[in-house]
């Protein structure tokens, strides 16, 4: 049984994540799972993080909506609708552990190339129907892979709000897709969907004080907070967390 002081530490790892993920337009889950994972168990985690997430991504969206580029957002659900609706469906019989660190090892390499290339090559915005179905399938499995997706958007050249609002925009479609996923699976219970939405409060309390925080910094400190993070995160997921 969950008691009201695991409850309350849940809240404020939501409070504390979301305001990251408002800063550096991820992380928040990433960091999250591993909490979740200690408080709940795993299975339980993976459909109450979508959860959280899901008001987390979508008061970015809200607090960004001048700045969002529709256009990526449309290609990238293309790609991540079907493969995270097909994750949702394989997460109870897949391999995890393996997933997860071959993805740290993708996110720190990933640094160390913009390091040694800093201007890379724009992408096309057809290239992000491939970004998103990456991303689906990842975050269907393993209950976030935000930081999957930040290389091809900084790439592409967003920054702050643009770059806030189109990435959580574009996690949107996965989250919901996840969660009807999640139903079919027999994974979204009555309990999951109450210890969401009390979630939720400290969620968007976060995302909001990650706004005002974003609205106060540059693009090259934002930019180096987004790498700090995909170092960050890559570690977690070597480490198996």
């Amino acid at each position: 049984m969950i008691t009201v002081l695991v409850l309350l530490a849940a809240c404020a790892a939501a409070f504390a994540l979301a305001l990251l993920s408002a800063v550096a337009g991820f992380g928040g889950g990433v960091l999250l799972l591993p909490v979740f994972t200690a408080l709940f168990g795993l299975r339980f985690a993976v459909p109450m993080l979508t959860l959280t997430q899901l008001s987390s991504n979508g008061s970015r969206v809200w607090l960004n909506r001048r700045d969002l580029n529709r256009r990526l957002i449309g290609w990238f659900a293309l790609g991540a609708v079907p493969f995270a609706l097909a994750g949702g469906l394989l997460l109870a019989h897949a391999p995890l552990a393996p997933l997860k660190r071959a993805l740290g090892v993708f996110l720190i390499g990933v640094v160390v190339w913009r390091r040694l290339n800093p201007h890379p090559r724009k992408p096309s915005a057809r290239a992000f129907i491939g970004v998103g179905a990456a991303s689906g399938l990842g975050s269907a499995l393993l209950g976030s892979v935000g930081p999957l997706t930040a290389p091809f958007f900084l790439a592409y050249g967003l920054a702050r709000a643009a770059y806030i609002g189109t990435e959580a925009a574009a996690a949107l479609t996965m989250h919901l897709t996840k969660l009807a996923a999640y139903g079919a699976g027999d994974l979204l219970t009555t309990k999951i969907l109450v210890y969401g939405a009390a979630l939720t409060p400290a969620t968007l309390a976060g995302a909001w004080t990650g706004k005002k925080i974003v609205d106060r910094i540059s693009d090259r400190v934002f930019v180096h907070l987004v790498e700090a993070g995909l170092l960050t995160a890559g570690a977690l997921f070597l480490l198996g967390l």
